[in-house]
């Protein structure tokens, strides 16, 4: 919906995934040094699919959408819905709005209707109203399901201008490029389940990079597009950033560290980590060494294990990253949302490590163990923050 007044519709809820209560303390992990074990923190639960895309998008920032055309396929969504999707980032293109507003449109129409121009029938009486789906929610009409305040019936069942409505009120908001989608999109629908929206960026990103080049893989810098380089705090408008400069240096999985399940980026002690994307924080705390003591003041190398002082945060799409080694306690405490490039932490060289870097995971189907696990490189690239010096 969207409108002030709050609606309660059943179809809005946000199916919240069981996280587990308690996060018990970890046991030792040897990371970063050689002989690596498994990361042995309590489990959250899910497969161990590993949907990312091996084959790389071409990333054209200037890329024309074709809402005429033939489109994608989708399992989740028909060619008349992906039309509506084009429809929006059509609009949003002829408004010179950068790719993250075409995102966070996409992702909240896929919320609030499906992709479907939906209509309430009883809106206007005998009248027959065209639409693609029967609505729900009172006078709400459209992708955006725009109450009355928004235009007449028949504006509000134009795909094109229920886009450009959307996107009006939406750069009014301020700062909304750095906000979190579901705070974006929430400040423009005032929907009674705002965290609704948060479990479609990962979908709306590919069907934006689909439509319209990779275009989810882009970064504004200095007004301009820029392919595959978030960092810095600069968010791609998929919505995620690299959390340090600096090269990949040790990698994931590799043949003599064989259970080493992220990658190391060096980087001088010091150097603030940034949240990759938007979510909450799960752990910020001390990993104990291989003799169970508390003592990540201390720099690891050759007398700890573990992680040292350490970040878990789960983002949609039941995504987790974690960041290692940090020089001293991390910026942040567990239940804090965090918003994309925010600094969470430094890096040092606590825990298992030999050198001030950034022991860096990314894990699937909200699972913190080994199992959840994938290489970071390719992930990370796909979403337009590329770790520096990887392949």
């Amino acid at each position: 919906m969207s409108d002030t007044t709050r609606k309660t519709s059943p179809r809005r809820q946000v199916r919240v995934g069981a996280l587990a209560a308690a996060l018990t303390a970890a046991l030792a992990l040897l990371c970063c040094t050689g002989g690596a074990g498994a990361f042995l923190l309590t489990e959250l639960g899910g497969d161990t699919g590993d949907p990312v895309n091996a084959n790389s998008l071409t990333c054209g920032p200037d890329h024309k959408v074709n809402v005429t055309g033939d489109m994608p396929r989708f399992t989740e969504y028909g060619e008349r819905q992906l039309r509506n999707a084009a429809i929006i980032i059509k609009v949003g293109q002829d408004m010179k709005l950068p790719p993250r507003a075409w995102v966070i449109a996409v992702a909240t129409a896929m919320q609030e209707s499906g992709l479907r121009n939906l209509a309430n029938p009883t809106v206007a009486g005998s009248q027959r109203i065209p639409n693609e789906g029967i609505g729900w929610d009172h006078d709400s009409l459209g992708l955006f399901q725009q109450r009355a305040g928004w235009g007449s019936v028949e504006q509000r069942l134009d795909p094109a201008y229920a886009a450009r409505k959307f996107y009006e009120k939406l750069v009014k908001v301020d700062n909304w490029e750095k906000l979190p989608l579901t705070v974006a999109a929430q400040r423009v629908q005032i929907s009674a389940f705002p965290d609704a929206y948060a479990k479609h960026e990962e979908l709306a990103s590919r069907i934006v990079d689909a439509l319209a080049g990779g275009a989810a893989r882009t970064v504004q810098i200095s007004g301009r597009k820029v392919c595959d380089a978030a960092a810095g705090g600069e968010i791609a408008a998929s919505g995620w950033t690299a959390p340090i400069p600096g090269g990949v240096g040790s990698g994931f999985r590799t043949a003599d560290r064989p259970k080493h399940n992220g990658v190391d980026i060096a980087a001088p002690k010091g150097t603030k980590i940034r949240a990759a994307a938007s979510g909450r924080v799960l752990v910020a705390r001390c990993d104990p060494d291989n003799r169970g003591r508390l003592s990540c003041d201390v720099d690891g190398w050759p007398n700890k294990g573990g992680c040292g002082w350490f970040v878990d945060m789960l983002h949609a799409g039941g995504y987790i990253t974690r960041y290692c080694h940090m020089v001293e306690k991390p910026r942040v405490v567990p239940g804090q949302t965090v918003k994309a490039g925010e600094v969470i932490g430094e890096v040092g060289s606590s825990g298992n490590s030999s050198g001030p870097h950034l022991h860096f995971e990314v894990h699937l189907n909200e699972d913190r163990t080994s199992r959840g696990a994938v290489n970071p490189v390719p992930f990370m690239k796909e979403r337009g923050a590329p770790l520096k010096g990887a392949a």
